[in-house]
């Protein structure tokens, strides 16, 4: 790994092979046929398959047994790693001259060999734009984007550009009820309060968290928003909330958004 962009040699070699004007030069790429032809048609050329990886220590907090509680050393933990994933994918569209990647997707692997262990992963195609444009984002880094090669096509053609995915994450432990209310809720239909705002307040804390990374990026909205609830290895009253989806800002004024049209099947 080389202390600047922590990417492997054999990584590094690999991309430089696949640069355009290069001898070897070809294309890798996990998008479909038709992703593939709709990214095209949008005006970008893939240039090849890009991704991070992040092996990560995640940490142990104490919790209380009756109490909500965001659980800040986790969430920091989630966060950070992830964040090196995408970064090290986005170091290696650099290397090949990309101005964004599509069809990112992020995925986390908990390893057998260690309980505390996961592999974060970021993995994406890497595209170069045909015409010449201002499609980096306003750190200078290649942008990038989970919609689908249909959905970045759509967005395109109705004159936005993604500038970047945003995401939040909070660990939460979710208070456990004490025997007495447990008790009485049984053969009942109540709501339990402080399962709700427990739920509530976690969501709400990754939705803002991936806000604030979209105003950062000056975004005029976020598009493709995924709110999950991850539950990992923690047991079922300690949940990680994620929000993601990809900002966008417009590239001009006027928008022209293709109306839907009908389309009959030809199977019964």
């Amino acid at each position: 790994m080389t202390q600047t962009d922590g990417l492997p040699e054999d990584a590094r070699r690999r991309l430089a092979e696949m640069r355009p004007g290069e001898s070897t030069e070809l294309f890798t790429s996990d998008l479909s046929v038709n992703e593939f032809l709709l990214v095209r048609e949008a005006g970008f050329r893939p240039l090849g398959l890009v991704l991070g990886s992040s092996i990560y220590h995640v940490g142990f907090q104490l919790r209380r047994w009756g109490r909500n509680q965001e659980l800040t050393t986790l969430s920091a933990a989630m966060y950070h790693a992830r964040e090196l994933a995408m970064d090290r994918m986005e170091a290696e569209a650099d290397l090949l001259g990309a101005d964004g990647i599509v069809a990112v997707r992020l995925e986390i692997d908990f390893k057998e060999f260690g309980t505390d262990l996961a592999e974060f992963i970021a993995v994406g195609t890497a595209v170069k734009a045909e015409e010449p444009g201002q499609w980096r984002d306003n750190r200078g880094k290649p942008f990038t984007s989970d919609l689908s090669g249909q959905d970045f096509w759509t967005l395109v053609q109705a004159g936005y550009a993604p500038l970047g995915m945003v995401m939040g994450s909070c660990v939460y432990h979710i208070a456990h009820q004490r025997v007495w209310q447990a008790l009485g809720n049984i053969g009942q239909n109540v709501e339990i309060p402080q399962f709700t705002e427990a739920l509530y307040d976690a969501r709400e804390l990754a939705m803002s968290r991936m806000q604030t990374e979209a105003e950062q990026l000056a975004a005029e909205g976020i598009v493709g928003v995924q709110l999950l609830s991850l539950p990992h290895r923690w047991g079922g009253h300690t949940t990680e909330f994620f929000a993601i989806g990809t900002a966008v800002r417009p590239l001009r004024p006027d928008h022209v958004i293709d109306k839907p049209q009908l389309v009959l099947p030809l199977t019964d």
